[in-house]
Protein backbone atom coordinates (compact mmCIF):
# COMPACT_ATOMS: atom_id res chain seq x y z
CA UNK A 1 0.00 0.00 0.00
CA UNK A 2 0.99 3.24 -0.63
CA UNK A 3 2.36 5.46 2.56
CA UNK A 4 1.74 8.83 3.61
CA UNK A 5 5.04 8.80 5.56
CA UNK A 6 6.79 7.46 2.75
CA UNK A 7 5.43 9.91 0.57
CA UNK A 8 5.92 12.59 2.28
CA UNK A 9 9.62 11.34 3.52
CA UNK A 10 10.31 10.91 -0.54
CA UNK A 11 9.13 14.96 -0.94
CA UNK A 12 11.13 16.53 1.95
CA UNK A 13 14.72 14.71 0.67
CA UNK A 14 14.39 15.38 -3.27
CA UNK A 15 13.54 12.13 -4.12
CA UNK A 16 10.06 13.11 -5.44
CA UNK A 17 8.02 15.69 -5.93
CA UNK A 18 3.92 16.57 -5.21
CA UNK A 19 2.87 16.16 -8.71
CA UNK A 20 5.10 13.02 -9.31
CA UNK A 21 3.30 11.39 -6.38
CA UNK A 22 -0.41 11.90 -6.96
CA UNK A 23 0.55 11.28 -10.42
CA UNK A 24 1.25 7.60 -9.55
CA UNK A 25 -1.87 7.64 -7.61
CA UNK A 26 -3.98 8.91 -10.49
CA UNK A 27 -2.39 6.24 -12.63
CA UNK A 28 -2.71 3.49 -10.11
CA UNK A 29 -6.74 4.42 -9.89
CA UNK A 30 -6.52 4.38 -13.74
CA UNK A 31 -5.32 0.88 -13.77
CA UNK A 32 -6.66 -1.13 -10.53
CA UNK A 33 -10.35 0.32 -9.84
CA UNK A 34 -12.20 -1.52 -12.89
CA UNK A 35 -11.64 -4.59 -10.39
CA UNK A 36 -12.71 -3.07 -7.40
CA UNK A 37 -14.93 -0.44 -7.99
CA UNK A 38 -13.95 2.28 -4.83
CA UNK A 39 -14.74 5.26 -6.81
CA UNK A 40 -17.91 6.81 -7.67
CA UNK A 41 -16.16 9.93 -9.43
CA UNK A 42 -13.09 10.74 -10.57
CA UNK A 43 -11.71 14.67 -10.68
CA UNK A 44 -10.02 15.89 -13.69
CA UNK A 45 -6.63 14.86 -14.22
CA UNK A 46 -4.74 17.67 -15.45
CA UNK A 47 -6.74 19.87 -13.13
CA UNK A 48 -5.34 17.99 -10.46
CA UNK A 49 -2.11 18.10 -11.36
CA UNK A 50 -1.46 21.36 -12.00
CA UNK A 51 -2.66 22.22 -8.21
CA UNK A 52 -0.43 19.33 -7.32
CA UNK A 53 2.86 20.88 -8.81
CA UNK A 54 1.82 24.79 -7.23
CA UNK A 55 0.65 23.37 -3.50
CA UNK A 56 2.83 24.07 -0.87
CA UNK A 57 1.01 22.55 1.81
CA UNK A 58 2.47 19.90 4.65
CA UNK A 59 0.26 17.34 2.86
CA UNK A 60 1.11 18.52 -1.06
CA UNK A 61 1.50 15.39 -2.58
CA UNK A 62 -0.87 12.69 -0.85
CA UNK A 63 -3.94 11.90 -2.87
CA UNK A 64 -6.76 11.43 -0.97
CA UNK A 65 -10.03 10.10 -1.59
CA UNK A 66 -13.35 11.70 -0.53
CA UNK A 67 -16.14 9.41 1.27
CA UNK A 68 -19.14 10.65 -1.30
CA UNK A 69 -20.96 11.38 1.93
CA UNK A 70 -18.56 15.24 2.21
CA UNK A 71 -19.97 18.02 -0.20
CA UNK A 72 -17.56 18.57 -2.80
CA UNK A 73 -17.78 21.75 -5.07
CA UNK A 74 -16.17 20.61 -7.68
CA UNK A 75 -17.39 16.71 -8.15
CA UNK A 76 -20.80 15.30 -8.19
CA UNK A 77 -22.04 14.70 -4.67
CA UNK A 78 -24.26 11.72 -4.76
CA UNK A 79 -24.49 10.42 -0.85
CA UNK A 80 -24.84 7.18 -2.51
CA UNK A 81 -28.11 7.29 -3.70
CA UNK A 82 -29.50 7.89 -7.25
CA UNK A 83 -32.08 10.83 -5.73
CA UNK A 84 -28.40 12.64 -6.11
CA UNK A 85 -27.55 11.74 -9.21
CA UNK A 86 -25.44 14.36 -10.22
CA UNK A 87 -25.89 16.48 -7.48
CA UNK A 88 -23.22 19.33 -7.52
CA UNK A 89 -22.84 21.01 -3.94
CA UNK A 90 -22.41 25.00 -4.14
CA UNK A 91 -19.12 24.32 -1.61
CA UNK A 92 -17.01 21.81 -0.10
CA UNK A 93 -17.56 20.20 3.31
CA UNK A 94 -15.41 21.58 6.14
CA UNK A 95 -13.40 18.50 6.40
CA UNK A 96 -12.50 18.62 2.55
CA UNK A 97 -11.53 22.26 2.77
CA UNK A 98 -9.27 21.63 5.50
CA UNK A 99 -7.78 18.68 3.26
CA UNK A 100 -7.36 21.51 0.52
CA UNK A 101 -5.95 23.65 3.04
CA UNK A 102 -2.95 21.40 4.13
CA UNK A 103 -1.89 20.97 0.51
CA UNK A 104 -3.75 17.11 -0.01
CA UNK A 105 -5.47 16.74 -3.43
CA UNK A 106 -8.45 15.93 -3.75
CA UNK A 107 -8.46 13.10 -6.59
CA UNK A 108 -12.21 11.56 -6.53
CA UNK A 109 -15.26 10.55 -4.30
CA UNK A 110 -15.23 7.22 -3.11
CA UNK A 111 -18.01 4.97 -3.02
CA UNK A 112 -20.20 4.86 -0.11
CA UNK A 113 -23.59 2.70 0.70
CA UNK A 114 -27.06 4.35 0.04
CA UNK A 115 -27.09 7.53 2.97
CA UNK A 116 -23.98 5.95 4.83
CA UNK A 117 -25.99 2.97 5.92
CA UNK A 118 -26.23 -0.68 5.43
CA UNK A 119 -27.37 -1.27 1.87
CA UNK A 120 -24.63 -2.54 -0.11
CA UNK A 121 -22.57 -0.90 -2.66
CA UNK A 122 -21.28 -2.28 -5.47
CA UNK A 123 -17.33 -1.59 -4.34
CA UNK A 124 -15.63 -4.81 -3.34
CA UNK A 125 -12.53 -6.17 -1.26
CA UNK A 126 -9.12 -5.71 -2.52
CA UNK A 127 -7.62 -8.82 -0.27
CA UNK A 128 -10.16 -11.10 -2.04
CA UNK A 129 -12.73 -9.79 -4.55
CA UNK A 130 -15.26 -12.50 -3.65
CA UNK A 131 -16.04 -10.42 0.09
CA UNK A 132 -17.56 -7.43 1.13
CA UNK A 133 -14.91 -4.52 1.56
CA UNK A 134 -17.66 -3.86 4.89
CA UNK A 135 -19.42 -0.39 5.56
CA UNK A 136 -20.38 2.52 4.11
CA UNK A 137 -17.03 3.93 4.05
CA UNK A 138 -15.83 0.93 2.04
CA UNK A 139 -14.58 2.85 -1.34
CA UNK A 140 -12.02 4.66 0.95
CA UNK A 141 -10.93 1.68 2.76
CA UNK A 142 -10.65 -0.09 -0.55
CA UNK A 143 -8.82 2.63 -2.65
CA UNK A 144 -6.18 2.24 0.01
CA UNK A 145 -5.78 -1.30 0.15
CA UNK A 146 -5.93 -1.71 -3.27
CA UNK A 147 -2.55 0.67 -3.38
CA UNK A 148 -4.93 3.25 -5.43
CA UNK A 149 -3.99 6.23 -3.05
CA UNK A 150 -2.24 6.81 0.60
CA UNK A 151 -5.11 8.62 2.32
CA UNK A 152 -9.07 8.90 2.75
CA UNK A 153 -12.53 10.20 4.44
CA UNK A 154 -15.17 8.57 5.97
CA UNK A 155 -17.90 8.49 8.53
CA UNK A 156 -19.02 6.37 10.96
CA UNK A 157 -22.31 5.88 12.54
CA UNK A 158 -22.42 2.67 13.66
CA UNK A 159 -19.05 1.13 12.53
CA UNK A 160 -18.32 2.21 9.47
CA UNK A 161 -14.82 3.22 10.23
CA UNK A 162 -13.46 0.68 12.25
CA UNK A 163 -15.25 -2.50 10.57
CA UNK A 164 -14.27 -1.92 7.10
CA UNK A 165 -10.49 -1.35 7.40
CA UNK A 166 -10.54 -4.30 9.53
CA UNK A 167 -11.61 -6.47 6.69
CA UNK A 168 -9.94 -4.16 4.02
CA UNK A 169 -6.62 -4.45 6.50
CA UNK A 170 -5.38 -0.96 7.05
CA UNK A 171 -5.25 1.70 9.63
CA UNK A 172 -8.77 3.61 10.85
CA UNK A 173 -8.76 5.85 12.96
CA UNK A 174 -12.21 7.18 14.46
CA UNK A 175 -11.59 10.31 16.83
CA UNK A 176 -12.97 11.54 19.80
CA UNK A 177 -16.64 12.97 18.80
CA UNK A 178 -16.57 16.14 17.36
CA UNK A 179 -12.91 16.27 16.84
CA UNK A 180 -13.25 17.06 13.61
CA UNK A 181 -16.36 18.95 11.65
CA UNK A 182 -19.15 17.17 9.93
CA UNK A 183 -20.39 20.20 8.71
CA UNK A 184 -20.78 19.92 4.53
CA UNK A 185 -21.62 15.97 5.76
CA UNK A 186 -24.73 14.55 4.48
CA UNK A 187 -26.63 13.84 8.21
CA UNK A 188 -28.11 10.59 9.19
CA UNK A 189 -27.71 10.50 13.23
CA UNK A 190 -26.21 13.64 14.79
CA UNK A 191 -25.50 12.20 17.86
CA UNK A 192 -23.71 9.67 16.69
CA UNK A 193 -22.29 10.56 12.82
CA UNK A 194 -18.35 10.64 13.34
CA UNK A 195 -16.00 11.82 10.72
CA UNK A 196 -12.35 9.65 10.61
CA UNK A 197 -9.73 8.94 8.57
CA UNK A 198 -7.98 6.23 6.90
CA UNK A 199 -4.02 5.37 6.05
CA UNK A 200 -1.98 1.98 4.82
CA UNK A 201 -0.34 1.98 8.49
CA UNK A 202 -1.37 3.67 11.73
CA UNK A 203 1.78 5.96 11.63
CA UNK A 204 0.54 6.40 8.26
CA UNK A 205 -3.15 7.95 9.18
CA UNK A 206 -1.88 9.78 12.83
CA UNK A 207 0.56 12.00 10.47
CA UNK A 208 -2.49 12.39 7.87
CA UNK A 209 -4.81 13.19 10.49
CA UNK A 210 -2.47 15.72 12.47
CA UNK A 211 -1.85 17.51 9.40
CA UNK A 212 -5.25 18.19 8.21
CA UNK A 213 -6.34 18.85 11.98
CA UNK A 214 -3.34 20.93 12.81
CA UNK A 215 -3.23 18.81 16.20
CA UNK A 216 -0.82 16.90 17.92
CA UNK A 217 -1.80 13.55 16.52
CA UNK A 218 1.11 12.24 15.44
CA UNK A 219 2.38 9.27 17.02
CA UNK A 220 4.90 9.43 19.32
CA UNK A 221 7.17 6.81 21.51
CA UNK A 222 5.26 4.82 24.54
CA UNK A 223 6.99 2.86 26.83
CA UNK A 224 4.99 -0.30 27.08
CA UNK A 225 6.03 -1.03 30.29
CA UNK A 226 4.44 1.34 31.71
CA UNK A 227 1.28 0.51 29.21
CA UNK A 228 -2.20 -1.06 31.23
CA UNK A 229 -4.17 -2.60 28.69
CA UNK A 230 -7.48 -3.94 29.31
CA UNK A 231 -9.12 -6.49 27.07
CA UNK A 232 -12.56 -5.55 26.63
CA UNK A 233 -14.64 -8.59 25.36
CA UNK A 234 -18.26 -7.79 26.68
CA UNK A 235 -21.69 -9.36 26.48
CA UNK A 236 -21.41 -10.11 22.95
CA UNK A 237 -18.31 -11.90 22.69
CA UNK A 238 -19.90 -14.73 21.46
CA UNK A 239 -20.94 -12.82 18.89
CA UNK A 240 -16.79 -13.04 17.65
CA UNK A 241 -15.75 -15.64 15.37
CA UNK A 242 -12.93 -18.42 17.17
CA UNK A 243 -10.66 -16.59 14.53
CA UNK A 244 -11.49 -13.36 15.89
CA UNK A 245 -11.14 -14.43 19.51
CA UNK A 246 -7.94 -16.07 18.80
CA UNK A 247 -6.72 -12.56 17.24
CA UNK A 248 -7.64 -10.88 20.30
CA UNK A 249 -5.68 -13.17 22.42
CA UNK A 250 -2.37 -12.80 20.04
CA UNK A 251 -2.86 -9.20 20.59
CA UNK A 252 -2.99 -9.41 23.88
CA UNK A 253 -0.52 -11.63 24.57
CA UNK A 254 1.81 -9.61 22.08
CA UNK A 255 1.47 -6.30 24.80
CA UNK A 256 2.03 -8.25 27.91
CA UNK A 257 5.57 -9.57 26.50
CA UNK A 258 6.06 -5.53 25.60
CA UNK A 259 6.08 -5.66 28.92
CA UNK A 260 2.53 -4.50 29.38
CA UNK A 261 0.75 -5.15 31.88
CA UNK A 262 -3.12 -6.58 30.58
CA UNK A 263 -5.97 -7.24 32.43
CA UNK A 264 -9.64 -8.60 31.70
CA UNK A 265 -12.13 -6.09 31.67
CA UNK A 266 -15.92 -6.46 32.74
CA UNK A 267 -18.67 -5.07 30.98
CA UNK A 268 -20.92 -2.78 33.41
CA UNK A 269 -24.28 -2.92 33.05
CA UNK A 270 -24.13 0.68 32.14
CA UNK A 271 -22.76 0.35 28.93
CA UNK A 272 -24.56 -3.05 27.68
CA UNK A 273 -27.53 -0.46 28.23
CA UNK A 274 -25.63 2.35 26.20
CA UNK A 275 -24.74 -0.39 23.36
CA UNK A 276 -28.63 -1.11 22.96
CA UNK A 277 -29.75 2.38 23.36
CA UNK A 278 -27.63 2.79 19.71
CA UNK A 279 -30.39 1.53 17.73
CA UNK A 280 -33.05 4.19 19.91
CA UNK A 281 -30.96 7.45 19.28
CA UNK A 282 -29.90 6.59 15.42
CA UNK A 283 -33.21 5.52 13.75
CA UNK A 284 -34.98 8.09 15.65
CA UNK A 285 -32.72 10.71 14.41
CA UNK A 286 -32.23 9.64 10.93
CA UNK A 287 -36.28 9.83 10.87
CA UNK A 288 -35.94 13.38 11.32
CA UNK A 289 -32.53 13.78 9.42
CA UNK A 290 -34.00 11.75 6.13
CA UNK A 291 -37.95 12.88 6.65
CA UNK A 292 -37.71 14.88 3.25
CA UNK A 293 -36.43 11.60 1.44
CA UNK A 294 -38.86 9.47 3.33
CA UNK A 295 -41.78 11.72 2.61
CA UNK A 296 -41.21 12.37 -0.94
CA UNK A 297 -39.43 9.17 -2.46
CA UNK A 298 -39.73 7.09 -0.36
CA UNK A 299 -40.50 4.15 -3.04
CA UNK A 300 -36.93 5.41 -4.41
CA UNK A 301 -35.18 4.20 -1.23
CA UNK A 302 -33.60 0.81 -0.25
CA UNK A 303 -36.14 -1.65 1.24
CA UNK A 304 -33.76 -1.44 4.57
CA UNK A 305 -33.18 2.38 4.95
CA UNK A 306 -37.21 2.64 4.20
CA UNK A 307 -38.34 0.56 7.02
CA UNK A 308 -35.87 1.75 9.38
CA UNK A 309 -37.10 5.50 8.35
CA UNK A 310 -40.43 4.00 9.05
CA UNK A 311 -39.69 2.42 12.26
CA UNK A 312 -37.81 5.37 13.75
CA UNK A 313 -40.72 7.29 12.67
CA UNK A 314 -42.52 5.29 15.25
CA UNK A 315 -39.82 6.19 18.06
CA UNK A 316 -41.61 9.17 20.65
CA UNK A 317 -39.75 11.24 22.11
CA UNK A 318 -40.33 9.71 25.51
CA UNK A 319 -38.27 6.71 24.22
CA UNK A 320 -35.32 8.96 22.26
CA UNK A 321 -34.95 10.53 25.65
CA UNK A 322 -34.53 7.60 27.11
CA UNK A 323 -31.98 6.44 25.38
CA UNK A 324 -29.97 9.18 25.41
CA UNK A 325 -29.98 9.33 29.03
CA UNK A 326 -28.68 5.73 28.57
CA UNK A 327 -26.41 7.05 26.56
CA UNK A 328 -24.75 9.59 28.82
CA UNK A 329 -24.62 6.83 32.12
CA UNK A 330 -22.72 4.88 29.01
CA UNK A 331 -20.40 7.74 28.67
CA UNK A 332 -19.92 8.29 32.20
CA UNK A 333 -19.03 4.12 32.33
CA UNK A 334 -16.91 4.59 29.93
CA UNK A 335 -15.08 7.57 31.34
CA UNK A 336 -14.48 5.28 34.44
CA UNK A 337 -12.72 2.30 32.67
CA UNK A 338 -9.79 4.23 31.91
CA UNK A 339 -9.59 4.72 36.06
CA UNK A 340 -7.91 1.37 35.82
CA UNK A 341 -6.52 1.25 32.20
CA UNK A 342 -5.10 3.41 29.40
CA UNK A 343 -6.21 1.67 26.41
CA UNK A 344 -8.30 -1.24 25.56
CA UNK A 345 -8.70 -3.69 23.04
CA UNK A 346 -11.47 -5.26 21.48
CA UNK A 347 -12.64 -6.90 18.35
CA UNK A 348 -13.05 -4.62 15.04
CA UNK A 349 -15.20 -6.57 13.95
CA UNK A 350 -17.04 -10.18 14.15
CA UNK A 351 -14.41 -11.96 12.45
CA UNK A 352 -13.28 -11.50 8.57
CA UNK A 353 -15.14 -9.65 6.15
CA UNK A 354 -17.88 -12.28 4.80
CA UNK A 355 -18.31 -13.76 1.71
CA UNK A 356 -20.74 -11.83 -0.86
CA UNK A 357 -21.68 -8.49 -1.34
CA UNK A 358 -24.98 -8.96 0.05
CA UNK A 359 -24.53 -7.65 3.74
CA UNK A 360 -21.97 -5.15 4.97
CA UNK A 361 -20.96 -7.15 7.83
CA UNK A 362 -22.08 -6.66 11.73
CA UNK A 363 -21.08 -3.40 13.28
CA UNK A 364 -22.10 -4.82 16.77
CA UNK A 365 -18.34 -4.54 18.38
CA UNK A 366 -18.27 -1.10 17.14
CA UNK A 367 -21.72 0.53 18.17
CA UNK A 368 -20.65 1.01 21.71
CA UNK A 369 -17.70 3.64 21.15
CA UNK A 370 -19.42 5.13 18.53
CA UNK A 371 -22.41 6.34 21.15
CA UNK A 372 -19.59 6.83 24.09
CA UNK A 373 -17.08 8.73 21.51
CA UNK A 374 -14.04 7.56 22.75
CA UNK A 375 -11.25 7.68 19.67
CA UNK A 376 -10.60 3.89 18.06
CA UNK A 377 -7.90 2.91 15.74
CA UNK A 378 -8.42 -0.31 14.18
CA UNK A 379 -4.67 -2.01 14.13
CA UNK A 380 -3.85 -4.32 11.10
CA UNK A 381 -2.01 -6.84 10.80
CA UNK A 382 -3.14 -10.14 11.83
CA UNK A 383 -5.07 -12.32 9.41
CA UNK A 384 -6.53 -15.67 9.76
CA UNK A 385 -5.64 -18.84 8.28
CA UNK A 386 -6.58 -17.97 4.27
CA UNK A 387 -5.02 -14.70 4.93
CA UNK A 388 -7.75 -12.37 5.36
CA UNK A 389 -7.28 -9.49 7.69
CA UNK A 390 -8.58 -9.48 11.25
CA UNK A 391 -8.21 -6.37 13.09
CA UNK A 392 -7.76 -5.51 16.64
CA UNK A 393 -10.07 -2.63 18.11
CA UNK A 394 -7.72 -0.28 20.29
CA UNK A 395 -9.75 2.60 23.15
CA UNK A 396 -8.72 5.11 25.03
CA UNK A 397 -10.09 7.64 27.04
CA UNK A 398 -12.53 10.28 25.47
CA UNK A 399 -10.04 12.82 23.99
CA UNK A 400 -6.79 10.62 24.40
CA UNK A 401 -6.70 10.84 20.93
CA UNK A 402 -2.75 10.83 20.68
CA UNK A 403 -2.43 8.11 23.22
CA UNK A 404 -4.87 6.25 21.41
CA UNK A 405 -2.85 6.67 17.84
CA UNK A 406 0.67 6.07 19.57
CA UNK A 407 -0.23 2.45 21.69
CA UNK A 408 -1.45 1.72 18.39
Amino acid sequence: MQSVVAILDAIAEGRSTPRDAVAASLDAIAAHDRGIGAFEAIADRDAVLDAAGRATGPLAGIAVGIKDIFDTFDLPTTYGSPLYAGHRPRADAALVAMIRAAGASVVGKTVTTEFAFLNPARTRNPRNVAHTPGGSSSGSVAAISASMIPAAIGTQTGGSIIRPASYCGVAGYKPSFRLVPTVGAKTFSWSLDTAGFFAAGVADVARFAALVTGRSLDVTPVDPAGLRVGVYRGAIWNEATPAMQDALARAADIAAQAGASVVDMDETSALAAGRDAHATIQNFEAGLAMAHEFTHHRAELSSILRKTLADGRLIGPEAYDKARAAARQARHAATALFDRVDVLLAPSAPGVAPVGLESTGSPIFNKLWTLTGNPCVNVPGLKDPFGMPLGIQLVARFGRDQLALSAA
